[in-house]
């Protein structure tokens, strides 16, 4: 039986987080580097997920995992293997765990039966390298049915879920109804907020922990006008000179360049003189492309004539746990050829290659820079860390007021909250109300980099898993020494 599939991740420096934080976050970072190694001894600290690329959690995993390198922590991450009807049952929960009915499937025995001989075959090439002590955090639905097999070795199990809805439906307690049998055999929960746990495991062992973003990686590194043109040019994107080589930096400080051009499905050029609006997302009927397209058409595009909508997510073929993704990008597609040929022509869709997720992460970077306004108007969200990204980057942000979004952004302070996502016409008028006031829009573009610098940094995360793994690993007797 051969390993689950590793990821590289390098090892980096956690002392770099002194450039962004402030004197006191820095002194509790650095005290929870220095200890550590002494807390965790020599056990390894594994994350299991289910892609390692093409969406927030395996963002968050290449950064945290590398810092936790970085401070001499045994942390490594492993992706586990589905069957193409594992991945259509996966998204099926997801849906529903957001409230959503998804592809109306059901998930009764016959479904029962594929992920459970999925999630076993999975968790017994894991065990094989598993040592007594170890901590093993598991991502989200996809991992859960682990658990049972995993029980009875001598390791911490941890289960953390990033997604919910506040407010949960049928569809949502179906989920559960389905996961509680396999997540009930963890340890320790972390959901990331309170709203999103199931009320059979609120007296449990439970964490919350918002997710984080890595302002030193390829997505949210500083980028200077020149650089964001020429990687926009470059990538044929934007109709424009590219004056400077299109260059991004690793984390190892090696420059690099975009080479590869996204697939563009637009009627014109974007040129330098347009005023951008912008969403970028996964090919997801939960992120609502298609409303905020119409929206756009409906409620921006008459009142203001230099806007332009740009809708950008990655191509469906690099993102191997999402089979959906195809069929809504044609979904979007044929929205657009629909719409009037003077407003289709200021509509433009970018699927963005993913044959290199350092340089897909600083073509995402380019774009929400360029953007005058970043846009997520999604139907339901776990967190969306693309809120969080544009807001590092000083863009002012129009979102929905779901999940974990309305923890990001402070509603007329750091972004615009929009009370119903569906509400067109209030999307639309928020995002016209902005293009005509620039001193608002730099105003809480400045707002919205401090609420993410105190916030949302990958540092505040460490620590608070640090905590976590220290409490639970007490007095176990295990991985103690080193």
């Amino acid at each position: 039986m051969n390993p689950l599939t590793p990821v590289h991740v390098a090892t980096l420096p956690p002392a770099r987080f002194r450039e962004v934080l402030d004197p006191p976050q820095w002194e509790i970072l650095d005290s929870a580097n220095r200890h550590a190694r002494e807390i965790l001894g020599d056990r390894r600290i594994w994350s299991l997920n289910s892609t390692a690329s093409g969406g927030g959690v395996a963002e968050m995993l290449q950064s945290l995992v590398a810092y936790a390198r970085g401070a001499g922590v045994d942390a490594r991450w492993s992706v586990i293997d589905g069957e193409p009807d594992f991945f259509v049952l996966t998204k099926r929960i997801h849906h529903k765990l957001h409230g959503s009915p998804g592809d109306g499937g059901p998930l009764g025995p016959a479904e029962r039966e594929v992920y459970e001989r999925v999630t076993r075959a999975n968790a017994e090439r894991l065990a094989l390298e598993l040592r007594d002590g170890d901590v093993v955090l598991l991502h989200d639905p996809q991992t859960a049915g682990m658990l049972p097999v995993l029980k009875d070795h001598d390791v911490h199990l941890i289960w953390r879920s990033h997604i919910g809805i506040d407010e949960p439906n049928e569809h949502v307690r179906e989920v559960w109804d389905f996961l509680l049998p396999y997540v009930n055999d963890a340890r320790a929960f972390i959901f990331t907020r309170r709203e999103y746990c199931p009320p059979q495991l609120l007296d449990r062992d439970l964490t919350i922990i918002p997710p984080s973003i890595d302002v030193f990686a390829q997505k949210n590194q500083s980028m200077t006008t020149e650089q964001v043109v020429s990687i926009l040019a470059t990538a044929g994107i934007l109709d424009a000179e590219a004056v400077v080589p299109p260059s991004y930096l690793h984390h190892d400080g090696r420059e690099d360049l975009v080479a590869r051009r996204a697939e563009m499905d637009e009627d014109e050029p974007l040129t330098l003189e347009d005023r951008l609006v912008v969403q970028v997302s996964r090919w997801d009927p939960l992120k609502d492309p298609v409303g905020v397209m119409q929206g756009f058409a409906e409620h921006v595009a008459p009142y203001v004539a230099d806007a332009r909508l740009v809708l950008a997510g990655p191509s469906p073929a690099g993102v191997t746990d999402d089979p959906e993704g195809a069929v809504v990008l044609e979904e979007v597609r044929a929205a657009r050829l629909a719409l009037e040929p003077d407003v289709r022509r200021r509509v433009h869709l970018a699927c963005l290659p993913m044959d290199d997720r350092a340089e897909n992460a600083a073509i995402v970077n380019a774009i929400q820079r360029r953007a005058s306004i970043v846009v997520q108007k999604s139907l339901a969200e776990g967190f969306g860390l693309t809120v969080a990204e544009a807001m590092w980057k000083d863009r002012p942000v129009v979102a929905s007021g779901v999940g974990g979004i309305q923890d990001q952004i402070v509603d007329g302070e750091s972004g615009v909250l929009l009370e119903d996502p569906t509400d067109l016409a209030a999307y639309g008028s928020a995002v016209t109300a902005l293009l005509a006031d620039p001193a608002t829009m730099e105003a809480m573009g400045d707002a919205a980099r401090e609420r993410v610098r105190a916030e949302f940094l990958g540092s505040r995360h460490l620590i608070q898993y640090l905590g976590l793994f220290q409490r639970l690993t007490e007095g176990d007797g295990f991985g103690t020494g080193g």
